[in-house]
């Protein structure tokens, strides 16, 4: 990733530099995860396309390249990132129409072919759904406050005018939006579950879900409490609570047996059994149907319907993009 801003400091002209105990307001995603989701996006010329978190300009670089800039507009919060990269844009030659402001509004009045928001939402926003055009498409990334196992929203209107969804598993995700909670787990936190003894452990012939069952763990990030985060840094699977302290880690001792360990008021060990049970017994799903409710509701479900999940109610509509 490259960092664009931080604290929110005007771009033309900045001088060059660190910037010593400044927060990140808006980083450019990794090109490998951008090109993909890109390729997902299926741009043709002469469609007109709504790149919601502006950043450094390079997904609103690409659709002008590839479907024409007059189809392209690009919308962020920040006045500073559309000012700049409209300078840097001008510079290839793209003049795309860009707009300042809150992502979830997206650009009132307008209907798009493509809808690509380029930072991690909760849910993904209604109005944005309300402005895709028939046989349009929409993206984006959608997970809980924990940033472990996100998920993809693939959005499309049809010819007659239906939305059709799902919620697909993947293993990485843009940054969180502004004002979007995010939790994650301590150098300290990370410590005590990589070394201490723990309040119990036990053997077990139940082998955790594998890192590969991504439909898995995008539900347990969501029907879980939304509350676990993963120490993907540890050799085998270790994951903590860090809002009540929980936490477990749990090794191979054997063949078919494992060495689980934990600490806390939550069996977090137990929650994922129980869980899995229930996965495996709706067909083991990688994706899932996401369904827009008349009420505003959004909600996912497999496709046999036996697990499903809320996502959670939008955030005031003012809180925008920050990519």
């Amino acid at each position: 990733s490259v960092l664009v801003q931080h604290d929110g400091e005007p771009l033309l002209d900045r001088a060059r530099g660190t910037r010593a105990g400044a927060s990140i307001t808006s980083m450019s995603t990794v090109m490998g995860l951008t090109a993909s989701l890109l390729e997902e996006l299926d741009l043709r010329t002469g469609l007109r396309v709504l790149d919601v978190g502006t950043g450094a300009g390079v997904t609103a670089a690409v659709a002008c390249q590839v479907c024409g800039d007059q189809g392209v507009t690009t919308l962020d919060r920040d006045r500073h990132l559309t000012d700049a990269a409209a300078a840097r844009l001008a510079d290839l030659g793209f003049r795309p129409q860009l707009v300042c402001g809150s992502g979830e509004q997206g650009v009132p009045g307008r209907e798009f072919d493509r809808i690509f928001v380029s930072y991690t939402v909760q849910r993904v926003p209604p109005v944005l759904v309300e402005q895709l055009a028939l046989e349009g498409k929409l993206l984006a990334h959608v997970t809980s406050a924990s940033p472990s196992w996100p998920g993809l929203a693939v959005v499309r209107r049809t010819a007659d005018g239906q939305i059709t969804a799902e919620l697909r598993a993947v293993g990485f995700a843009h940054r969180a939006g502004h004002g979007m909670a995010r939790i994650w787990l301590s150098e300290e936190f990370r410590h005590r579950m990589a070394t201490e003894p723990g309040t119990w452990t036990q053997r077990s012939m139940l082998a955790p879900p594998a890192d590969s069952d991504r439909g898995f763990w995008l539900a347990a990030d969501h029907l879980l409490g939304g509350d676990l985060v993963r120490d993907f840094a540890s050799e085998h699977l270790a994951i903590g609570a860090p809002g009540c302290g929980s936490w477990m880690r749990a090794e191979p001792a054997g063949h078919r047996r494992w060495s689980v360990t934990a600490t806390g008021p939550r069996d977090i060990w137990k929650e994922i059994q129980d869980l899995a049970d229930r996965w495996r017994a709706a067909r083991s799903p990688d994706r899932y149907r996401l369904y827009f409710d008349a009420d505003g509701g959004q909600r996912a479900a497999s496709e046999c319907g036996r697990l499903s999940w809320q996502l959670p109610a939008p955030r005031p509509l003012d809180e925008g993009a920050t990519s």
